[in-house]
């Protein structure tokens, strides 16, 4: 299993460095895999009827959706947990609190530690294009995160400190962000 990245010469048109082109990376997505291939291959892999397979995956949706809109936390086997969060705006006065401070409505996942090990584990495969489309460079990484460049041989610059993203270990952000005390996540 890899990761298969392009990065595509791209002319940037805002902030500092508008005007200028720069190597910009993109995960390659292959397609959407539908609801009907992944209950038919559950049920492959599970020796269970499509159709018995099919009716546990449209309960177990509605089930997480009704608990995550009631507050809870909830698992998703294999892979980790789901909550509803927002994000918004803090104020210093109790009269100044009202759902207008909200900006956003989000999904939080938070991945288990086994599908956190996997992708820092998970060799990265990076595709470099030309303004035109033409590929000139390819770059592979089989070595549990760390990118290798051979036409430069330097510590992984611009590879970040946390495999898992953020400000902290697990991938979160040290403000708290979604807590009941309030605050913005920074987001």
């Amino acid at each position: 299993m890899s990761i298969n990245l392009k990065a595509k010469e791209t002319l940037i048109q805002v902030g500092d460095l508008k005007g200028t082109y720069r190597f910009v990376l993109v995960t390659e997505i292959y397609g959407k895999l539908s609801a009907a291939k992944v209950i038919k291959e559950a049920a492959l892999r599970s020796g269970i009827s499509r159709g018995v397979m099919q009716a546990c995956w449209d309960a177990a949706g509605e089930v997480i959706k009704a608990w995550a809109t009631e507050g809870h936390s909830v698992a998703i086997p294999g892979l980790g947990t789901m909550r509803f969060g927002v994000r918004a705006k803090s104020v210093a006065a109790v009269a100044d609190v009202a759902t207008n401070l909200i900006s956003a409505r989000r999904v939080i996942f938070t991945p288990n530690v086994d599908i956190k090990d996997e992708l820092a584990s998970t060799s990265i495969n990076i595709t470099c294009y030309d303004r035109n489309g033409k590929e000139i460079k390819k770059v592979t990484s089989t070595d549990g995160g760390n990118v290798e460049d051979p036409d430069n041989k330097g510590d992984n610059p611009g590879g970040g400190n946390t495999p898992s993203g953020g400000d902290t270990p697990s991938g979160g952000n040290p403000s708290g962000g979604d807590t009941p005390s309030g605050g913005s996540d920074g987001e």
